[in-house]
């Protein structure tokens, strides 16, 4: 009996440490879905670096509790299955949010993003972000824009030189 304790004892510090270190996590009810669907969802989220998993309810919600987490605990009803990232924020939140829109029987119940507890709608709203490429290429464009207006206006008052010549 010791053996067991023990055995769910740490399994409940690896959930807790995970809740601690990830950057985001996504708490979603799987289910509905199919073995096919779920592994396709499984695919998508190892390739982006992502550790999905299934843990007990019990032991998840006494690892929110020992990370300080306890508002986690009112989505942990059901069957859950938790995406951890370590290194990206808007990954998890992205690939399951458009694996819901077209499974329907995947439901995003809740996340920690940095720490913090996020609602469903906080949730949907990080997954409409751009990727971190996408918001690197946008701040390059805002910073070139000046320049390339210059450069611009610089060729126009130079052409229009050259035609009164």
């Amino acid at each position: 009996m010791s053996q067991v304790i023990e055995t769910k004892k740490q399994v409940v510090s690896e959930i807790a440490e995970k809740l601690k270190t990830s950057v985001s996590t996504v708490v979603v009810d799987y289910r509905g879905l199919n073995v096919a669907q779920l592994t396709e969802l499984r695919k998508q989220l190892r390739e982006a670096g992502i550790e999905f998993k299934v843990y007990k309810n019990s032991m998840t919600r006494r690892a929110a509790d020992e990370a300080e987490l306890s508002g986690l605990n009112e989505a942990l009803t059901g069957p859950n299955a938790i995406a951890f990232s370590t290194e990206d924020v808007v990954a998890p939140a992205k690939i399951l949010n458009n694996f819901a829109k077209a499974n329907e029987a995947l439901e995003i119940k809740a996340g920690v993003i940095e720490g913090n507890i996020a609602t469903v709608e906080e949730v949907k709203a990080l997954a409409e972000l751009p990727s971190r490429e996408g918001l690197l290429s946008m701040l390059l464009s805002v910073l070139q824009a000046p320049v390339r207006n210059l450069a611009l206006a610089t060729k126009a008052v130079a052409d229009q030189k050259e035609e009164s010549a």
